[in-house]
């Protein structure tokens, strides 16, 4: 296999340091091609599934791309904005706020956001980072737990493009924060600030990503990372143990996953006389269909159905300021050593501004 031309290189020219902000990813409109093509890949990847190709590529390609499809694009379309899909407009969002406060920080550096699945792809953001003349890159996900499932999966995707280059950038790649004390400080202030307006509920739960209970025992530290999460934002909002519910959501499949199921609980909660449910969703740094959908749509009727009386879902982190602060200390840990060029205080300033205004940062 040939390697990529390099970009133009003019000698003597400065070169740059750049942040690759990755997310899962989103189809490109809430349809039933886009979701195939979506969904065709996601369900692809081994990370995701990790069922012997011979056996599920045919499943895959023969039933699930045939049916599913349909039903998945009418979700979408429940949760599409004017702006279009919710979570790559937060991402955008994140990516255009965390250039302006890291130079605002003194750090000058390149971000660009990116998604795992559907566009813009990893690959074509790190060849835009490098045109732009990147030869430092640092990976960081939008996961705050570990996963093989979710972070391996974009290495992955990284390790694919580094190995059809021929000038391969420094490469460096955050794996977790989950318990970045700026991170667990943005979702508690989440928390208090509805707290603030409706008062707090009898339980608030926090509700988790699912993964197959196999991976836990295969060594998968995202489990632990989670519950981590979970007991740390507890003791940071005063919460003592029976005010709060850890659980997983998203199941897909029969086999048995990470429990407790987080609708399950709702029903169970709303059976046993719990009036008030507060539902976040602290590994969810953006709203996206998982939460927009299954919980804030889906969950919500369980819960009433079952003789709740009042469900409030609390909104992920998205463009809050603390949470920008927060990713913003994430990544000047991990560009530690790595040198940037002077920041402008002034043109940092107006960076961050125009971000907060909705434009990309010049």
């Amino acid at each position: 296999m040939p390697f990529a031309t390099e970009p133009a290189y003019t000698h003597g020219s400065a070169e740059r340091t750049a942040v690759l902000l990755c997310n899962l990813g989103t189809p490109d409109a809430p349809t039933a091609p886009a979701l195939r093509r979506y969904l065709g890949q996601f369900l692809s990847d081994p990370r995701v599934v990790e069922i012997p190709r011979a056996l599920w590529l045919p499943l895959l390609h023969g039933v699930i791309l045939r049916t599913r499809p349909a039903k998945s694009a009418a979700k979408y379309a429940s949760i599409w904005t004017p702006e279009g899909s919710p979570l790559a407009t937060w991402t955008d969002k994140q990516a255009k706020l965390l250039r302006g406060w890291l130079g605002e920080s003194g750090c000058n550096v390149l971000v660009r956001a990116a998604m795992r699945y559907g566009q813009p792809s990893i690959a074509s953001g790190l060849d835009a980072l490098k045109a732009e003349g990147a030869t430092r890159i640092l990976i960081l996900p939008l996961y705050p737990q570990y996963s093989g499932t979710t972070t391996a999966s974009v290495f992955d995707a990284v390790y694919a493009w580094a190995g059809r280059q021929r000038r391969v950038p420094e490469l460096r790649f955050v794996n977790h924060y989950h318990d970045e004390p700026l991170y667990i400080e943005a979702l508690a202030r989440r928390v208090e600030a509805h707290w603030k307006e409706h008062g707090p509920a009898e339980q608030l739960v926090m509700s988790f990503h699912g993964v197959p209970e196999r991976t836990l025992h295969l060594g998968d530290p995202y489990h632990c990372e989670s519950r981590k999460t979970a007991r740390l934002l507890a003791e940071r909002l005063g919460l003592r143990a029976g005010r709060y519910q850890v659980t997983f959501q998203s199941r897909f499949g029969k086999a048995k996953w990470l429990q407790p199921y987080t609708e399950p609980t709702l029903i169970q909660l709303a059976q046993g006389g719990t009036r008030r449910v507060d539902v976040v969703c602290p590994g969810f740094t953006s709203d996206c269909l998982e939460t927009l959908e299954e919980i804030a749509q889906e969950a919500r009727a369980a819960f009433l159905q079952a003789g709740g009386q009042e469900f409030h879902y609390i909104p992920c982190l998205n463009d809050s300021p603390a949470w920008i602060a927060a990713l913003s200390q994430v990544a000047r840990q991990h560009l530690a050593g790595w040198p940037v060029q002077p920041a402008d205080g002034a043109a940092c300033a107006r960076a961050r501004e125009h971000a907060l205004a909705g434009g990309a940062p010049s």
